[in-house]
């Protein structure tokens, strides 16, 4: 416990996941409840296959990277950006790594 607790103390410290959180929680409140999209809906039963729930769905772990660059938000808040990297080494590190992954998407 003791060398967690140096290891955490000695982290770079950063609000960016906070943020990223509080901005979500805003749109929530702004948004309400807004529909998942198809694309990511279970589909166990006929019916729901039939109403495509699942169709196009790609699942990372079968890609590159464990990657896919598929839209999991509503529609109407689609390509919204929550996380933004904050401006410490590390993170400027996250920021290169998503640029790569997203590349002009969500302007990393």
């Amino acid at each position: 416990m003791s060398q967690c607790a140096t290891y955490l103390a000695c982290s770079p410290k950063s609000n960016s996941a906070v943020a990223a959180i509080g901005k979500a929680l805003q749109t929530v409140r702004e948004t309400g409840d807004l529909p998942v999209p198809l694309s990511i809906r279970n589909a166990p039963t006929k019916l729901m296959k039939d109403l495509d729930y699942g169709k196009g769905y790609q699942y990372a772990h079968d890609f590159r990277n464990n990657f896919v660059a598929m839209e999991f938000l509503p529609d109407a808040i689609k390509e919204t950006k929550f996380y933004e990297p904050g401006k410490n080494a590390r993170e400027e590190e996250l920021r290169n790594y998503l640029k790569k992954l997203w590349d002009k998407k969500y302007n990393y």
